[in-house]
């Protein structure tokens, strides 16, 4: 069975804020006992450490990469070397978002066909991306 972190302790891990329970995050990450993160927990916490605590793109992608450089820390939906290069998508300027850089990695990791998007920065490498 996998247990899985939620965004909040996440974010609770990695800003510390509110004291406490960024200690109780930090004693359940730290303890080393074996988790995964779902994607869609990594893109809300990237959107929270952006939107509301300010930190820069580049910051965050480094920060995750960190974080998923844990030994007891994996993605949940994809493997951790395409999470790793898809938050890498990020890094530059923002201009790829951390949510379509995971969705990018999720369809080169299932093997999917093509991804379906209206929006032209959704990354294109190794995928077909079909734009309506």
């Amino acid at each position: 069975m996998t247990d899985l972190l939620d965004t909040s302790v996440l974010v609770r891990y990695l800003t510390l804020d509110p004291p406490d329970q960024g200690a109780r995050a930090q004693a359940l990450i730290d303890g080393g006992s074996d988790l995964a993160i779902p994607v869609v927990a990594l893109a809300e916490t990237a959107y929270v450490l952006t939107r509301l605590y300010g930190l820069e793109n580049a910051a965050a992608v480094h920060v995750f990469v960190a974080l998923l450089g844990r030994t007891n820390l994996r993605p949940f939906e994809i493997q951790k070397g395409l999470a790793v290069e898809a938050l890498l998508l990020s890094r530059p300027s923002g201009r790829v978002s951390f949510a379509d850089a995971l969705m990018w990695a999720a369809a080169r990791g299932s093997g999917a066909g093509r991804v379906f998007t209206f929006d032209e920065r959704f990354p294109a490498m190794e995928i077909e991306r079909q734009l309506l």
